[in-house]
């Protein structure tokens, strides 16, 4: 299945179809998830087999509001919900939030979730919480988040892990053993941005475990994962941060030792040599699927192509060998256009602990079977 730019008619158009089919929606056997292409910015739709949305960040602000708007909608209706039960936003970065005032215009939200006040002064997005947000979430409910609250959806055990620069104290289910993989001390930067405060979410479904940690950088993951693993193995890792070094450590991602991960990376945005590597090496790591292939991996790193979900409009006739350098933030030429079809990736899970992962752009589906107990 596949998503599109679509345009204000065609997401009221989809709004009103969606609503009239909500009250008819079934309940599944399955948690379904879309990770939504949002060009290297951030919005994944969880489903639970009742039919309860809970949907992790909105995309871009500015230009690419609209498009973005649109390709969760699209999203939406795919995995049949008519509204977002529950909307987390992990941290106030524009390209987390800015398709949120849209997307509450044309689908009833009835959740707003967040770590608190804004860090990091940026006009935009302090004008946004200042005077659009109150109102989106005015006849709503705001739920500002701590680390070890959870989010009710039936059928699923939603913990968040981290919120507002902590992490949680007690170790869930299946962690608190000793982390092999730290240092002795924290050897990572600290971090005063927004990404820090991240909202990390952990999902429990039967026997099949999902991490989101959001944009959460490395000394954060320190806290989180060190001397003890404190969250305990998962199936699936949502990369953090757009499989960017600066998050993404050793002592996170060898210690949860996912079976599928998944990167929201953008062309230029994530997927360097070093988180590679990273991920590649992870103990019981299957596969890496990306929502767009990456010029800074080069061939050494790049994953085969039935496991990418995005090109470009232009594709390039043959991937360099070497990696790209990533550009200052900012700085040199654009990235590919992308601005045509878009096609997220979607996981499928089942209580057992197994899953199945599918590639929108191509079909291309992989079944992962339970972990043995």
């Amino acid at each position: 299945m596949t998503s599109s730019v679509v345009s204000v008619s065609v997401i009221s158009a989809l709004a009103l179809t969606l609503a009239a089919a909500q009250p008819g929606v079934p309940t599944r056997d399955t948690l379904n998830i879309h990770a939504v292409d949002v060009e290297g910015g951030k919005a994944t739709l969880v489903v639970s087999p009742s039919g309860e949305s809970l949907l992790i960040d909105t995309g871009h602000i500015g230009d690419g509001a609209r498009r973005d708007a649109g390709r969760i909608i699209a999203a939406a209706s795919d995995a049949g919900v008519s509204r977002i039960d529950h909307l987390v936003t992990t941290h106030w970065h524009r390209d987390h939030i800015g398709a949120m005032a849209l997307l509450a215009q044309q689908m009833p939200i009835l959740e707003f979730v967040d770590h608190g006040a804004n860090l990091q002064r940026d006009e935009p997005v302090d004008a946004f919480l200042r005077h659009a947000y109150p109102n989106l979430y005015d006849m709503s409910t705001h739920t500002v988040a701590r680390a070890g609250d959870t989010i009710p959806v039936a059928g699923l055990d939603v913990r968040i892990v981290t919120s507002a620069g902590e992490a949680i104290n007690s170790a869930l289910t299946g962690g608190g053993t000793p982390n092999p993989h730290c240092p002795e001390v924290n050897p990572h930067t600290v971090d005063s941005t927004e990404n820090s405060q991240s909202i990390g979410i952990h999902i429990a479904f039967g026997r099949f475990r999902l991490l989101d940690l959001g944009d959460l950088t490395s000394g954060k993951e320190f806290e989180l994962m060190c001397p003890a693993n404190r969250i305990g193995p998962v199936d699936l890792f949502m990369v953090s941060h757009h499989g960017q070094a600066s998050s993404n450590s050793k002592e996170l991602v060898h210690a949860i030792e996912p079976r599928v991960a998944i990167m929201n990376n953008g062309t230029r945005k994530g997927g360097p040599p070093e988180v590679m590597h990273v991920i590649h090496t992870a103990p019981g790591l299957e596969d890496l699927w990306q929502l767009h292939f990456s010029l800074l991996s080069g061939q050494e790193y790049t994953v085969p192509g039935l496991f990418i979900a995005n090109e470009t409009d232009q594709p390039q006739l043959a991937m360099p060998i070497d990696p790209m350098p990533a550009p200052p933030k900012g700085s040199g030429p654009p990235p590919p256009a992308h601005e045509g079809t878009a096609h997220w990736i979607k996981v499928s899970a089942r209580r057992d602990g197994s899953f199945s992962v599918t590639n929108g752009r191509n079909g291309f589906s992989k079944t992962y079977k339970a972990r043995r107990p």
